[in-house]
């Protein structure tokens, strides 16, 4: 973490993330990896907006992270060995990103290729690792890949694909992991950070440790300007509105809503459970 003096009140309070072990800039064997994207501030297709109060924000570009570490695997490869080049900044995630450097174990003559993993707590630039559909205890090192039927119980494990083949899905933000707690038939059970204990299909890729910058949570950002440059615009409450624009808007004087908390559309929310029956609920063991 980086504490700052309160030179003047803009700074005062502000703790930000310490990036010195990051690289300044990207490298430049990624630049096939990172490309322009216009921005379109929350709305779809036909120009209306879809999530209220985005908009803004500072010029990023986007970054292709391979959240499908086996794909180095279909060039009938048995393991593939990367090697970490860089440790950057992503500014469209709260994790930071790894750039791996990889080449063929069984074809020397064939091109080395270059992809972006999110990075674990403690991978260092300079580090070998792992991606392969075979295990083993000596393998068991952070930022390895491997399908969950060979991780050992007990292990935190991050990028976790819920069907296989689709790519991570579960536990990609700053700091987040979930544990391998025992097998059943076919499948693995997971210990998500939220209690929920899970099914997953045993063949599904995960990657062991837990996601880079834990100290995300921790982060102070001092000044409402800051939230404006990430494209957050100011949020309205629901009770400062009109009668038209908000269920809870109107009243003489100032109230308190008079009624349970809902949404714009009059859907309630705050706790209400809103989660429709799916096939996958069966898969969930315990909450």
């Amino acid at each position: 973490m980086k504490y700052f003096n309160p030179v003047h009140n803009s700074m005062r309070g502000l703790c930000l993330i310490s990036r010195d072990s990051l690289a300044k800039e990207p490298s430049e064997k990624a630049r096939g990896l990172i490309f322009g994207r216009k921005r379109i501030s929350a709305r779809n297709n036909a120009g209306r907006i879809t999530v209220r109060y985005r908009g803004g924000a500072h010029k990023k570009k986007m970054r292709t992270v391979d959240f499908k570490r086996y794909n180095a695997l279909s060039h009938n490869e048995d393991i593939v060995v990367s090697k970490v080049i860089s440790l950057e900044y992503d500014p469209n995630r709260s994790a930071f990103l790894a750039l791996l450097e990889s080449k063929s174990s069984k074809n020397e003559s064939a091109d080395i290729f270059y992809n972006y993993i999110i990075a674990s707590t403690n991978m260092k630039i300079g580090d070998e690792i792992i991606c392969s559909k075979v295990g083993g205890d000596m393998n068991m090192n952070e930022g390895n890949a491997f399908p969950l039927s060979q991780i050992r119980i007990g292990l935190k494990v991050y990028n976790i694909e819920l069907k296989h083949g689709s790519g991570a899905v579960v536990a990609r933000s700053a700091g987040s992991y979930a544990e391998v707690v025992g097998r059943d038939s076919g499948f693995v059970l997971l210990k998500l950070r939220s209690g929920e204990v899970r099914l997953i299909h045993e063949d599904c890729f995960a990657t062991i440790g837990i996601a880079s910058n834990v100290d995300h949570k921790n982060e102070s950002l001092a000044k409402a300007g800051r939230k404006r440059w990430m494209g957050i615009r100011p949020h309205v409450r629901g009770v400062a509105m009109n009668p038209i624009d908000h269920p809870h808007g109107g009243g003489e004087g100032k109230t308190s809503g008079g009624r349970h908390p809902v949404t714009p559309w009059g859907k309630p929310t705050k706790g209400k459970k809103t989660r429709r029956k799916k096939w996958s609920d069966k898969l969930i063991k315990s909450f």
